[in-house]
């Protein structure tokens, strides 16, 4: 059981205000079982409840998961067609229970490229658990940092072009204020499952100061009890930003 862990993290210390995480190895889950690539990411669904409820249970603020990159869209017809009926399918499951849990949704990405049917049902469970207070759940969905940090510098452009902006006057927090997470703070906890060793274009800006955590697990493996460690690992770093501590 994972109340143990519960307790030991609401008494270590502070837990972290926002978690992001790559939810990586769902085709290698299949793939040792013999499985279609689909079934991999359809198993997945499960971990993604797992740590939205660790959240609420932890008192996580804010949960970013880094659910379909712009990079993705290169992969076979198939699978991406998979993927957009999965998220599909995980918000008509979902919306309603997340909205009475008070976890308000958002979908953070290039939504345009989102076929009419994925469209409709990312806006409408934006909508639908817009007065959630107390988990912000974020999907990357279509996602690209580097896209993300040019559309922020393209924005501050036409800002500037239109004499809005003073150039002199863009900083690091202009730049923030035009990325998909303005409105929350930069996450604490990054985890990434499957054990890649990299954050694969993902916040890049976001994460300057978040403390990694890298399992082994793969994603579809992935539980609240692993969410709790992750984050009694966190409690333990000594987090300086640059600074020396005294």
């Amino acid at each position: 059981m994972s109340d143990d862990l519960l307790e030991r993290v609401q008494l270590h210390g502070v837990v972290p205000a926002h978690v992001a995480v790559i939810m990586d190895g769902n085709g290698r889950w299949a793939k040792r079982r013999a499985l279609p690539r689909s079934l991999g990411h359809h198993a997945g669904m499960k971990a993604v409840r797992e740590v939205v409820e660790g959240c609420l249970e932890a008192g996580v603020e804010v949960l970013t998961l880094f659910a379909f990159s712009q990079e993705n869209w290169h992969r076979p017809a198939g699978e991406i067609e998979a993927l957009m009926s999965l998220l599909e399918e995980y918000i008509a499951r979902e919306a309603e229970e997340l909205s009475s849990q008070g976890v308000a949704v958002r979908i953070l990405g290039n939504l345009e490229r989102l076929g009419p049917a994925a469209r409709r049902a990312v806006d409408r469970v934006m909508a639908d658990t817009a007065s959630g207070r107390r988990l912000a759940l974020n999907l990357c969905i279509s996602y690209s940092a580097r896209a993300e940090l040019a559309r922020a510098a393209r924005l501050l452009a036409e800002e500037a072009a239109a004499g809005r902006l003073d150039p002199s006057a863009i900083d690091e927090a202009a730049v923030a204020s035009q990325l998909y997470t303005a409105p929350w703070p930069d996450p604490d906890l990054l985890i990434r499952t499957s054990g890649e060793m990299r954050i694969s274009n993902f916040l890049l800006w976001q994460l300057a100061y978040a403390e990694l955590y890298v399992t082994p697990v793969l994603w579809p493996d992935f539980t609240r009890r692993h969410l709790f460690e992750a984050i009694l690992e966190f409690q333990r770093r000594d987090r300086r930003f640059g600074r020396v501590s005294v």
